[in-house]
């Protein structure tokens, strides 16, 4: 297909008619897409389904728990429900794809990329600026550390969730910022 035909919103019709047209002659892709959808339109739920969802979702949200703790105890900006959100939303997304895209590496990238600028995005709300200080930084990218800790954990890298988990939770708690705050510079000087 050529690059201008993909631009234009016919050219997006076509570029996707693959899946929308079933037993088309474009390599056999259309008769997967049919049994994706008469699978998934079959599929009864079944807690064996679900309990590995489940399990992967409360393994990121109790991943998400102390850093959320930290930030709360902090009075910040995000705290005890936004963190863990962040955390099984991002395991979510990637869950809810993955029986979709099972032979796809790229399709998971895709979600991934998906996942991680839209957690950027959250966190650039926590960030504010007033005057010549910025606060919320560390809010902010600890926001999307969280969503890396939900993304390892729905790709079945729990060894990387954990670390980024506890290397999050042991910056935020013990490593004090050097900046001196111009509020608190003066306070001992009254």
């Amino acid at each position: 297909m050529r690059p201008e035909e993909r631009a234009s919103p016919f050219g997006a019709r076509r570029y996707l008619g693959w899946w929308l047209r079933p037993g088309s002659a474009e390599g056999g892709i259309s008769e997967r897409a049919t049994q994706i959808m008469r699978d998934r339109r079959d599929t009864t739920v079944d807690s064996f389904q679900i309990l590995p969802h489940l399990a992967a979702l409360g393994a990121a949200y109790a991943l998400a728990l102390p850093i959320a703790w930290d930030r709360e105890q902090g009075d910040r900006s995000a705290g005890l429900r936004t963190f863990p959100l962040v955390a099984i939303a991002a395991c979510g997304f990637i869950q809810a794809a993955e029986s979709l895209l099972v032979n796809s590496p790229e399709g998971i990238a895709r979600i991934l990329e998906g996942v991680i600028t839209g957690i950027g995005f959250i966190g650039g709300g926590a960030i504010l600026k007033t005057g010549a200080t910025v606060h919320g930084t560390a809010t902010a990218a600890s926001l999307w550390a969280t969503g890396a800790v939900g993304a390892a954990v729905a790709l079945g890298s729990y060894d990387v969730a954990i670390a980024i988990a506890l290397m999050t939770f042991v910056t935020l708690k013990f490593i004090t910022p050097f900046k001196v705050e111009e509020g608190k510079e003066h306070a001992g000087e009254a």
